[in-house]
Formats: C-alpha cells, sequence, structure tokens
C-alpha cells in the first residue's frame, strides 16, 4: 500500500489561508524560527537537496549531516564506487552495543576528505560510509545496512566517532516518526482545527513512550496492533 509523502502547510502571502506543501519547501520556513548557527543538522535522502544545503551553511551558518540515496543517483554511484575500491576492515571507527529487542547491533564508519572537490554537491567536507549489523539473540538472524552520506562539518570538529553519533541520533528520532507516521497514519488524520493536531500528537508520542518503558519484548508497532484488536 502506497503512503502520500509527509506534508506540512506554509502561509499564503496576503491571505490567512495556508496552502498544503511537501517535506522538502517546510523545511526551510520551520527551521527560519529557531537559532541554528554552529549546529548540524542531520536530515534523511528526501532532504539531500543542493539549495537546502546552501541555505544551512550560506544562510543559517549551520552543518549539514544528509543521507544520500536514490533520489541524488549519480551522487550515491560516485560515493558508492569510491568505497567499494576501499577495504573494508579499515574502518574509522567501530562501535557495539545492545539496540531494542535483544539485538547485537555493531556500527562501523568510514570517511574520506578525497571526494570533497569531486563531488557536484556544494559545501561537502566528509563523505561516510556506515555499516551496521544487527545480530537477534534469541533467534541469531543476522542483518547488514550500507548507509552513505555527506556533511559539511569539517574533520577538525566531527570526527568519525561524532558523524557516526549524528547519524545514530537521527534515526533515534526518526523512527519515532515513523511509527506516529505509519502505525498511526497522521499525514492523513482530519483533526486540523485549533490546538487539535498538535495535543493529539503529543498524546501519540506520549503513549509511544510508555510502551517503550513497559514493554521490552515487542516491537511499538505490535504493541499498538494489539491495543487496537483488544
Amino acid at each position: 500500500m502506497l503512503h502520500p509523502k509527509k506534508v506540512g502547510t506554509l502561509p499564503v502571502e496576503g491571505s490567512d489561508e495556508e496552502k498544503q506543501t511537501n517535506e522538502i519547501k517546510i523545511a526551510a520556513p520551520m527551521l527560519d524560527a529557531i537559532t541554528i548557527k554552529g549546529r548540524t543538522i542531520t536530515a534523511d535522502a528526501l532532504l539531500t537537496q543542493r539549495e537546502f544545503a546552501k541555505y544551512l551553511v550560506e544562510d543559517r551558518q549551520a552543518n549539514y549531516h544528509f543521507t544520500v540515496k536514490g533520489n541524488q543517483p549519480l551522487l550515491f554511484e560516485d560515493i558508492d564506487f569510491y568505497f567499494s575500491k576501499q577495504p573494508k576492515e579499515n574502518a574509522c571507527f567501530t562501535q557495539t552495543g545492545y539496540g531494542e529487542h535483544g539485538r547485537i547491533e555493531t556500527r562501523k564508519i568510514w570517511t574520506t576528505t578525497l571526494l570533497n572537490k569531486y563531488l557536484n554537491f556544494p559545501y561537502v567536507e566528509q563523505v561516510f560510509r556506515i555499516e551496521r549489523e544487527s545480530i537477534n539473540k534469541k533467534t541469531g538472524k543476522q542483518s547488514v545496512e550500507t548507509i552513505y552520506g555527506v556533511t559539511s562539518a569539517p574533520k577538525e570538529k566531527d570526527n568519525p566517532e561524532q558523524v557516526l553519533n549524528d547519524n545514530r541520533g537521527h534515526w533515534a528520532v526518526e523512527s519515532c516518526h515513523y511509527i506516529i507516521d505509519w502505525n498511526y497514519d497522521e499525514d492523513r488524520g482530519r483533526i486540523r482545527t485549533g490546538f487539535g493536531p498538535e495535543n493529539v500528537t503529543r498524546l501519540r508520542r506520549f503513549a509511544i513512550g510508555l510502551l517503550k518503558t513497559k514493554n521490552k519484548k515487542e516491537s511499538i508497532p505490535a504493541d499498538l496492533n494489539i491495543l487496537i484488536v483488544k
């Protein structure tokens, strides 16, 4: 089943009305309201856009940390080609710990500055490859995920460990958004009056946080399905 892209609203100039727009167009106006100078803004592949990168670095004096996927095919191919020629055993930093639901996770990162001037993307200071290996302690099932990305944070500011932590922190937040978007289907919610949307989102986030503290065996989506069925 296909789900629509995430959307937001922007004011219409000279009118009290609002227009609906997608996540790309809403990102910069949302950041206009807060101070981000000197900070690193993380974003998934949808927002890996040249204009958004220029907005962060030129207009707001911030840094970006972007994931690179198929929506930027040339950028993805260049990064993939470079790292495919590099020895995988020479990771810059390795981190092992326990994830959710009894998983052991090993995260490795490789970074380089050799592509900075080659890539057709503004203000690149580091290019990175992250490999996440997950082992389910109960079943023994293993999975490996590879992620590519670019950041405008120079190596002197963000070493490989920090770049990896930025990425991990982003997906910790993203997982909460994913549950709200897909399990609650919030994008298609019809609550639009007053503070209704904000209040309902707060209640949903509270419910997710409560489930995370009470049940360590099942996934949050599984818990939600149990609650809905019963």
